[in-house]
């Protein structure tokens, strides 16, 4: 669970806070627990969800674009994209820190969490519109940073 509130806080001290934050959570919601699906999933949900109030609280809101500017995105559009043979899942991870907020949290939810649209969307308090949109415009950021010669240089 350190590892999931590390993905969205850089600050190891905070992580540790918010995921023990998490566990009180989990606890006092126990009684919720239906048993639908694993407990480490539902628990993840509670950590990835503390994750992102804290992050909201910090006037750090994951910019939502207007859905009056949203267009329906194709799921095939971006999907086949490839990288170099030498880029490997770390840098991938490194690159996804860099993405502007308003499209990292949907591909670190998407991407690395696993988590669907319609997840994603009730996480972030966006449409599931907003989702796709965002997951495809980052995806697609995403290539191009790792298309460049020196994505393992830091940013």
């Amino acid at each position: 669970m350190y590892s999931v509130a590390k993905r969205f806080i850089s600050n190891t001290a905070e992580a540790e806070d918010l995921v023990q934050d998490a566990f009180i959570k989990a606890f006092s919601k126990l009684h919720q627990f239906k048993g639908d699906v694993t407990f480490g999933a539902w628990l993840k949900r509670i950590v990835v969800n503390t994750c992102i109030d804290a992050l909201k609280s910090k006037k750090h809101d994951v910019d939502v674009l207007e859905e009056v500017h949203l267009k329906v995105v194709d799921a095939d559009t971006h999907d086949n994209w490839t990288v170099d043979d030498g880029v490997t899942l770390n840098d991938i991870k490194r690159v996804i820190e860099t993405l502007p907020e308003k499209y990292k949290y949907v591909v670190m939810l998407f991407l690395i969490e696993g988590y669907d649209h319609q997840e994603i969307s009730e996480i972030l308090n966006i449409s599931e519109v907003a989702s796709r949109t965002q997951l495809s415009r980052g995806k697609q950021k995403l290539q191009e940073l790792l298309k460049m010669k020196d994505y393992g240089t830091g940013y």
